[in-house]
């Protein structure tokens, strides 16, 4: 049998073509890569490097420091400290219950809420917990946790509380205020925030500042008026008043007479500003400006330096204070005193003697008098919400009884804080300076309101007002000669018309009384423990503090020390 060998020459062929075009195609392949390679490393080297600066380098803001606000001798009265706040990007968050747990322990949250933060946000970023102490986030992060981060804030502190939470006010997460001198001055307060480079790595996470494009500038610290020491001794003995009285509300303020600057200014109920629960606005407003009232009797003096200065009345000026029919109308008082001089009607605060005081005087002068005063006038003191009272500008219509309802204060209403500055032109010889809640290095602008003569006249009478004579005994003060006017003002109803049982006991008044450095005014709202008269509830209070702020401010007295008068009944009206 002969074996016939095939030629291989073709399979042989096939094999070199299909060796050949495979090394060709791993040829042009390397070819390819080169060339993108150098197109890359090249070419477009400036377009992939700002693709990867997009994806790893960012800039991101830096927390500007917020001034502080002082106190007129440089206590703190808010400042803000360095904090952390911690938060996660969800997407990238891994962690076992044992860690979140741990998680929670340092940040005060249950695993739960955690939980619940995480599995609501539909984004790259939620917050875990704001403005902690830096060492509770810090152990936080020690775990080492993917997807978790913590950025530096700082958080705003009040170190006297509630003392000054109503003039201070609050601020915002966000660092900007809400409420008081926080909010009014906030730009001032604020600062500017800086920008920085920073690199991240793939996961999103920084891992080096690259370059600062702007330092962060501190806010500018902003410096009071007010006095903490005196501050403190006024929300004390508000306080204590407002819960011995069982009463609503109250408020008091007190002022320098010679430039208007407001030394003390507090609020009963008050609240912690530095407490993250929600503040209802019925609480956290500053009521001392805010909030308006008919000022009842403390307007009589007014009435009465008005007519001295028209020159129908004197001191010695004696009326019939028997009571009074105005049409279908009575004025009358609490007891019929008969036949009362000037000085008398306003030591007794008798409203039918300033009614017929009132009567005599032309409308348009009267009402010029207390606009002087600044009633429904702006305080101009830039607080937010301050009020500017209500005075009718229709005194063309005013008959004998809304002229005499003028005078013992109903028909037109103002803030404490207004009738404050009122009586700075009574303490001050007749002029009235513009109130401040700043510190104030120069003279401040100012008004004559009347004479000096009129002026000392009036405070020389309300003198006798703070006697055993006078409605106001309890606001004497050992060694000081005090005057002031009480007033006891009738609330308006919810549904129209004055109530029977429900009151505004007031008191202003200033000392020394031979040369006035402070002026002071307290109201208590809704007294209801059976006395509610101003001379029983507020003066009280306004012994108390003036005394403690004479002697704080090293004022000497005026009056030779004499054994304490003690009042054998309540004052009146």
């Amino acid at each position: 049998m002969i074996n016939v060998v095939r030629p291989r020459m073709r399979d042989e062929t096939d094999y070199s073509r299909r060796w050949g075009a495979l090394l060709g195609a791993l040829m042009l392949g390397m070819l390819v890569l080169a060339g993108r390679a150098v197109n890359l490393q090249v070419v477009d080297r400036q377009f992939l490097q700002h693709e990867g600066h997009i994806r790893h380098d960012g800039l991101v803001s830096v927390p500007a420091h917020r001034g502080r606000l002082l106190d007129r001798n440089g206590e703190s009265l808010a400042i803000s400290t360095p904090v952390k706040s911690v938060w996660v990007n969800p997407k990238e968050f891994v962690a076992t219950e044992k860690d979140i747990k741990l998680i929670g322990e340092y940040l005060g949250m249950s695993a739960q809420d955690i939980h619940e933060r995480i599995d609501a946000s539909h984004r790259g970023f939620v917050y875990l917990k704001r403005r902690i102490s830096p060492e509770l986030a810090d152990q936080a992060m020690a775990l080492g946790l993917p997807g978790i981060y913590a950025d530096r804030e700082f958080r705003r502190y009040y170190p006297v509380g509630e003392v000054t939470a109503h003039l201070i006010g609050i601020n915002n997460l966000e660092d900007d205020g809400q409420e008081g001198m926080e909010l009014a001055h906030n730009d001032w307060l604020k600062g500017v925030p800086g920008k920085k480079w920073i690199m991240r790595d793939g996961k999103g996470r920084v891992i080096e500042d690259l370059a600062s494009v702007r330092l962060p500038v501190p806010g500018k610290d902003l410096m009071l008026s007010i006095d903490q020491r005196l501050q403190y001794l006024a929300y004390r003995e508000l306080k204590k008043a407002v819960i011995e009285n069982k009463a609503r509300s109250g408020s008091l303020v007190l002022l320098d007479t010679k430039n208007g600057e407001v030394l003390a200014m507090v609020n009963q109920p008050s609240f912690n500003p530095n407490s993250h629960t929600k503040i209802s606005g019925d609480v956290s407003r500053n009521r001392a400006m805010t909030d308006v009232f008919e000022p009842g009797s403390t307007i009589k003096p007014f009435v009465v330096a008005c007519a001295m200065e028209l020159g129908s009345v004197k001191q010695s000026t004696v009326f019939d204070t028997s009571p009074l029919h105005i049409g279908p109308n009575v004025v009358k008082d609490v007891h019929n005193y008969g036949m009362l001089d000037v000085a008398h009607i306003l030591q007794k605060s008798s409203n039918v003697g300033v009614s017929k005081i009132a009567i005599n005087l032309p409308s348009a002068k009267f009402w010029a008098f207390y606009n002087n005063l600044g009633f429904g006038q702006p305080l101009e003191t830039g607080f937010p919400g301050e009020t500017s009272g209500h005075l009718s500008s229709n005194h063309q219509q005013w008959g004998p009884f809304q002229k005499a309802t003028m005078a013992f204060g109903y028909g037109l209403s103002t803030s404490l804080l207004q009738l404050g500055r009122a009586y700075l032109a009574i303490a001050n010889e007749g002029v009235m300076p513009m109130i401040g809640l700043l510190k104030r290095d120069k003279p401040v602008e100012s008004h004559r309101i009347m004479s000096a003569k009129t002026a000392n006249s009036v405070r020389s009478m309300l003198e006798n007002v703070v006697s055993r004579d006078g409605t106001a005994l309890k606001a004497s003060i050992a060694g000081f000669r005090v005057a002031g006017k009480t007033g006891t003002v009738k609330k308006i109803g919810a549904h129209g018309g004055y109530t029977d049982n429900k009151y505004l006991a007031l008191f202003a008044g200033m000392a020394p009384a031979s040369d006035p450095r402070l002026v002071m005014i307290v109201m208590i709202d809704e007294p209801s423990a059976g006395a509610y008269y101003g001379g029983a509830v507020s003066a009280p209070v306004f012994s108390r503090v003036m005394e403690g702020a004479l002697r704080l401010l090293n004022i000497p007295p005026d009056q030779e020390e004499q054994s304490p008068m003690v009042a054998t009944k309540d004052g009146v009206i």
